[in-house]
C-alpha cells in the first residue's frame, strides 16, 4: 500500500478530509518504522500527536458523557470515562475503524503482531484524533466520537461496560486458592511520556497471566483479564 493510499483510506475511515497529508501520515507512523526507514533525528512518527490526542479524546468523551448522564456525579463520570478511553476501549475502536492495516510499522513490530497490539492501536488512534483536532477542531473530533464511540458511551453511561478484571480476579483467587493475586512489573519500554508496562500475575508461586498497558494499572487489568479464564477453568475442573 502506498502512503497516498493509506491517507485516502484513513480519510474514508474517519468520514472527514485531512488537508495536511504529511501530518496524517505521521499519525499512522509507528516509532519502529521511523527508526528503520526515516532519517536519524526525525520526529515524523506519531508519538507527539499521541500526546495531544490523549488529552483531546479525554475532553471529547467527557463532554459526551456529561450530556448523556446529566444526573451522574464526578465519580461516576470518571469511572465511565476510564472504561471508554482505557487501552482496551481505544484499541477496540481502532480495530473497528481498520487502523491496524494502515499503520507504517518497522519490520520487527509488524512481524510480532504490531497491527493488532492494543498499545499500538490505542496510540495510533490518539494520534489520528490529534491530527483531526488540529485540522477540524473539536467539532470534527466530536463527530468521530459520536460515530465510533457511540456503543461504548452508551454502555458506560448505563454502567454496562465493566472491565474491572482485577476485582473479579481477586474474588475468584480468594475463593479458589484462599489467597489473592500478586502483580509484578517485569518490563518497561518506550519514552517517559508514552511508557508501556508488562506485568506478570501470580497466585502463590504460579504464573497465571501477563498483561501490557500504558500504565501499571492498565497492565494489571490486562494481566487479570488474561488470567481469569485460566483460573476459571481450574475452578471448573476442581
Amino acid at each position: 500500500m502506498t502512503d497516498e493510499e493509506r491517507i485516502d483510506r484513513l480519510q474514508a475511515c474517519l468520514g472527514q478530509a485531512l488537508g495536511d497529508r504529511s501530518r496524517a501520515l505521521a499519525a499512522l507512523t509507528h516509532k519502529s518504522f521511523a527508526n528503520e526507514a526515516l532519517p536519524a533525528g526525525s520526529v515524523e512518527d506519531n508519538e507527539r500527536l499521541e500526546f495531544l490526542g490523549d488529552a483531546v479524546i479525554d475532553l471529547a468523551v467527557s463532554q459526551r458523557l456529561m450530556e448523556r448522564c446529566p444526573a451522574a456525579d464526578e465519580g461516576v463520570l470518571s469511572k465511565a470515562r476510564a472504561v471508554v478511553v482505557d487501552e482496551a476501549g481505544l484499541a477496540a475502536v481502532a480495530r473497528a475503524l481498520g487502523l491496524g492495516e494502515l499503520l507504517r510499522l518497522g519490520r520487527g513490530e509488524a512481524q510480532t503482531g504490531g497491527p493488532d497490539k492494543p498499545s499500538v492501536l490505542a496510540n495510533a488512534l490518539e494520534a489520528v484524533i490529534a491530527a483531526l483536532y488540529l485540522e477540524r477542531g473539536m467539532p470534527g473530533v466530536l463527530a468521530l466520537v459520536d460515530r465510533a464511540f457511540g456503543p461504548a458511551l452508551e454502555g458506560a453511561g448505563d454502567g454496562r461496560l465493566d472491565r474491572d478484571y482485577k476485582t473479579r480476579l481477586q474474588e475468584l483467587a480468594q475463593a479458589r486458592f484462599r489467597q489473592g493475586p500478586r502483580y509484578r512489573v517485569i518490563a518497561e519500554s518506550g519514552p517517559d511520556h508514552a511508557k508501556e508496562y508488562t506485568v506478570a500475575l501470580f497466585v502463590g508461586e504460579t504464573l497465571y497471566g501477563e498483561g501490557r498497558g500504558r500504565s501499571k494499572k492498565d497492565a494489571e487489568q490486562d494481566a487479570a483479564k488474561a488470567a481469569l479464564p485460566v483460573i476459571e477453568a481450574a475452578v471448573e475442573t476442581r
